[in-house]
């Protein structure tokens, strides 16, 4: 018997010999089964886990809506129609009541039967505030992509808030991913059939070819698509109204923010209320260079518009105006005492960046009869004779680092030596434990007034007129978002400055400093933009507890895990004395620190 013979076949009329067409394409069918497994392995393996980054964030705005603070968070829409569910965050002594909320499409749609839509509400709710803060929630219908309003009706003023919602489309990488995968599955049973049946083996590699191609082309794309950029935002970089409306990636050309773009006017209309009287403060904003109002401001912080308002007495409000019709916005105040008081509102321009813009006369309050009860912002006064400036309560003193009592909360400002022309960190401790809540999407807010003279710096009647002319503003961040409650600062006493200077008084002026605790800032000294530079060097703690990731929203104001430090990176340009505001919110309630520091001069001298 003939060992090297070869095999025969077992099937009836068999020749006893493979045929070499058939196992070539064998060949081939094994050798296009190994590739589809490997680049779909790798594909699984390099493919980033991320949400589409298209999918949106939930929006935060926070209004001061008559005498409530309150904060809006209007959470991402995950499909058309679909719902949009508006929580409603309240802080400690907001007054219980009912809040009427309407949906309103404001653009263009693409859909001529529902273009009749535009302008009118379209879906209505309530929401009804307890008298304990917390979260109060509605569900709004919204039926199509493109820009809409949130109108809020707390019965006696209406509030619009305008937000966008991003059409729901699948991205080009992800079409030519499962565009590409779908293919080879077409192809490998092509591959199969011709196998099976073309006795030329030759053939087999057409379709073969193909399945390789269409995974070259699937694996490309899920590797390439974490590098690629995300296409414009509608409302943010394009047009909401005539760009991206219902498909994300309808444009996709590149964007440039054009921070050219002029700064607007803000005008304040009357105010005849009267010192300790509630009134209503109108603003107006209107571009720079045309005149016409400015309808194009977006959510910068977490409000449309951070107005700082700074009193004769020194004591400080950081209110947030409703919009009440396009360029159009008013908040209700009742200030303490006849005097100047400086006014300046940070907000930004779709397409022009960040501006704080100051007041060019302040608002004038008259003198009133004699009244009793807390100002508005939280402070409590004993009230005054007629004539005179009522006196602060000593926790809202000014006085230097060190500890003191704010609401019954221990703070602890270390400020080690500030020096004109170099980063001064301070770090502020708010009470003794990690439950400071995130405010405006920040762990901590600094408000920072001067150069200013000793005598206007300490002053309880003049510091309205002093911030007024002060030359530099800043509004810096802390962004550090530790969850771990261990600090990362030396806490240890910080040498006074100037003891004999702590008393009354407020400062203003406006350098606008984001200067946050990683280091960087956008300035505006005497009103007028300078670049960057506020602050160098790296805050304290992790930002991933507070900072989004993978497309998720970050943490709002349900969310106590923070601090207790809240640390501030700031280069004070100038040497002299400077008002201090630091802000944070612990308990629902936002509380206000003032301080008073003298930055000693470059060089050492004093």
């Amino acid at each position: 018997m003939n060992d090297n013979a070869p095999p025969t076949s077992v099937g009836s009329g068999s020749t006893g010999r493979i045929h070499p067409g058939t196992s070539c394409a064998a060949r081939v069918v094994r050798v296009v089964a190994a590739v589809l497994c490997a680049l779909g392995l790798s594909a699984v393996a390099a493919s980033p886990a991320r949400a589409d980054p298209m999918a949106g964030g939930d929006l935060q705005v926070a209004q001061t809506l008559g005498d409530r603070d309150l904060t809006f968070m209007l959470r991402r829409v995950t499909g058309l129609p679909g719902p949009l569910h508006v929580d409603v965050l309240t802080h400690r002594g907001t007054a219980a009541g009912t809040l009427r909320l309407g949906a309103v499409p404001t653009g263009v749609s693409t859909d001529r039967a529902e273009g009749s839509s535009a302008g009118t509400t379209t879906s209505r709710a309530s929401v009804r505030l307890g008298g304990t803060p917390g979260s109060y929630g509605a569900a709004l219908d919204i039926d199509r992509a493109g820009p809409w309003e949130l109108v809020v009706d707390d019965g006696s003023r209406t509030a619009r808030i305008p937000f966008v919602v991003p059409g729901q489309a699948t991205s080009p990488p992800e079409l030519a991913v499962f565009g590409g995968f779908v293919t080879a599955g077409v192809l490998i049973l092509v591959t199969l059939f011709v196998a099976v049946r073309v006795r030329r083996g030759a053939w087999v590699l057409l379709p073969a070819g193909g399945v390789v191609a269409a995974l070259a082309v699937a694996v490309t794309a899920a590797l390439l698509s974490a590098s690629l950029p995300p296409p414009p935002q509608p409302g943010g970089q394009v047009d909401a109204t005539n760009d991206n409306v219902t498909d994300p990636y309808a444009v996709v050309r590149p964007v440039t923010n054009d921070y050219s773009r002029p700064p607007v006017s803000l005008e304040l209309g009357s105010y005849p209320a009267k010192a300790g009287e509630r009134g209503t403060l109108r603003l107006s904003v209107t571009d720079g260079a045309t005149g016409l109002p400015a309808d194009d401001l977006v959510v910068h912080d977490g409000a449309l518009m951070h107005l700082l308002v700074i009193g004769p007495t020194g004591e400080l409000w950081h209110l947030h105006p409703i919009r009440t019709a396009p360029a159009t916005y008013e908040v209700r105040l009742r200030l303490p005492a006849a005097g100047l008081y400086a006014v300046s509102a940070e907000f930004a321009r779709l397409g022009g960046g960040v501006q704080q813009v100051r007041s060019a006369t302040g608002l004038t309050v008259a003198d009133g009869p004699e009244h009793n009860g807390p100002a508005r912002g939280g402070s409590s006064h004993n009230g005054s004779a007629r004539g005179g400036a009522p006196a602060l309560p000593a926790e809202l003193t000014p006085q230097g680092p060190g500890t003191r009592t704010i609401e019954g909360v221990p703070v602890r400002l270390s400020a080690p030596s500030p020096t004109a022309g170099e980063a001064s960190t301070l770090t502020a401790r708010i009470g003794d434990t990690p439950t400071l809540q995130p405010w405006l999407g920040m762990v901590g807010h600094m408000i920072v007034v001067g150069p200013l003279d000793k005598a206007d710096a300490t002053s309880p009647t003049r510091m309205g007129q002093a911030a007024q002319g002060a030359p530099v503003w800043a509004h810096a961040h802390s962004m550090g978002g530790d969850m771990s409650g261990h600090s990362a600062h030396d806490m240890r006493a910080a040498p006074a400055h100037d003891a004999d200077a702590m008393g009354h008084g407020d400062a203003g002026g406006m350098e606008h400093g984001n200067a946050d605790a990683m280091g960087h800032g956008d300035a505006m000294e005497d009103g007028h933009e300078t670049g960057k530079g506020d602050g160098h060097g790296a805050g304290t703690g992790s930002m991933s507890g507070l900072m989004p990731l993978n497309g998720d929203s970050p943490a709002d104001e349900t969310v106590a895990a923070y601090g207790p430090d809240a640390s501030f990176v700031y280069t004070f340009s100038r040497p002299g004395y400077y008002r201090v505001w630091i802000q944070a919110e612990r308990d629902s309630a936002i509380l206000t620190v003032p301080y008073l520091l003298r930055v000693s001069p470059a060089g050492g001298a004093r």
